[in-house]
């Protein structure tokens, strides 16, 4: 397995629990108390002569203990099922669902205890014996619809957290693949630049400039090497060390002409975005004294644009081939957006739009 499939698996497993608001949790604990204590406030309003003697004798004192009662116990129910139980099981199997229906039982049947032993110290009646039976059967019956609610909110929070890590994947897998993109650096270029620089080691002062620029190049690599963006300044600036390198090796065989305002250099492009295209015009042209390659660079509405005649080499120079398509990956994941290719009356360009 891959480190960046592990590291995803870890980060999802150790996901926090969600839990239920509680504005939720309340409202629906709120809405059973009054459905709950509906026939007693129709009993205490005195609307039908046969609630009042199936009933013991309504009062305020009684609504409000039997409400404050129903309340806290459909709370607790909600809190047990949507909240906490899942810090005791994780998994959902016959197992759970088994001690999730005991526990139910056993937590309305104390509830229910509960109230019918506090009832009379508070209120200062008895309960009906008939009342006694009721209390189990409408705790146990609230208690069963609250697990199945508890259910439904459960559910709800899952599929809002497999939303998330859904994002989360798809957001790391975006930034890795633009990562393992940006470090796609072609190694023919540091071969050849090595190459010009056995020629030049005699020669201190040409071989000291290119030096310098040589590390200018690699020291810019480096620091860039996790940005998604760059000043187009900070870019030109890059080229033109680059531009030196080619030069020193091809001399007056390659002309690459660049003419880029000023007002744009605030402008952003990804990392070697002009580089890239120029190597790729080096790579795939012939070079010769009686063929030169002439690279242009340049401004068109905000588009960077890199051009040149095609004169394709026979045999291609070394590289992984992927310069190009990596550039396009690149764009594309920072502007959803393609790079523009042609190739008309023998010009091969690309341009794509300054950011």
């Amino acid at each position: 397995m891959s480190n960046f499939v592990l590291n995803i698996l870890l980060k999802s497993s150790s996901l926090k629990v969600i839990y239920i608001k509680q504005r939720v949790i309340l409202a629906i604990s709120s809405l059973v108390s009054l459905l709950v204590s509906a026939p007693r406030i129709l009993s205490f309003y005195d609307i039908t002569h046969q609630a009042n003697n199936s009933f013991s004798e309504s009062s305020y004192l009684d609504i409000i203990v039997r409400f404050l009662f129903i309340f806290s116990f459909s709370w607790l129910i909600l809190q047990y099922n949507s909240n906490w139980i899942h810090h005791i099981l994780f998994k959902y199997n016959w197992k759970r669902i088994v001690f999730a229906i005991i526990s139910n039982g056993a937590l309305s049947t104390f509830a229910t205890s509960l109230l019918l032993f506090t009832y009379p110290l508070i209120v200062g009646q008895e309960i009906h014996d008939f009342e006694e039976g009721l209390f189990y059967f409408i705790y146990m019956v609230v208690a069963s619809v609250l697990f199945f609610i508890s259910g439904i909110l459960r559910f709800q929070i899952i599929h809002k957290q497999d939303i998330i890590e859904k994002d989360q994947l798809r957001q790391e897998s975006l930034e890795n693949e633009l990562r393992a993109l940006k470090n796609q650096i072609n190694p023919h270029f540091l071969f050849n630049s090595l190459n010009s620089l056995n020629s030049l080691v005699r020669e201190n002062d040409a071989a000291t400039k290119f030096i310098n620029k040589l590390s200018f190049a690699y020291r810019y690599i480096l620091k860039n090497g996790d940005q998604n963006l760059v000043l187009l300044e900070e870019e030109v600036q890059f080229l033109e060390s680059y531009i030196y390198l080619i030069n020193t090796r091809y001399r007056d065989r390659v002309v690459i002409d660049v003419q880029i305002d000023k007002n744009v250099l605030s402008k952003k492009i990804p990392p070697s975005g002009i580089q890239t295209l120029v190597e790729n015009a080096v790579k795939h042209n012939e070079i010769s004294q009686s063929h030169p390659l002439l690279v242009k660079v340049y401004i068109d509405n905000e588009f960077i644009c890199v051009e040149n005649k095609i004169r394709l080499r026979k045999t291609l120079a070394e590289g992984t081939g992927n310069g190009l398509s990596n550039l396009d990956k690149r764009y594309y994941l920072l502007k959803k957006k393609h790079i523009s290719i042609s190739d008309e009356n023998g010009i091969f360009k690309v341009k794509y739009e300054l950011i």
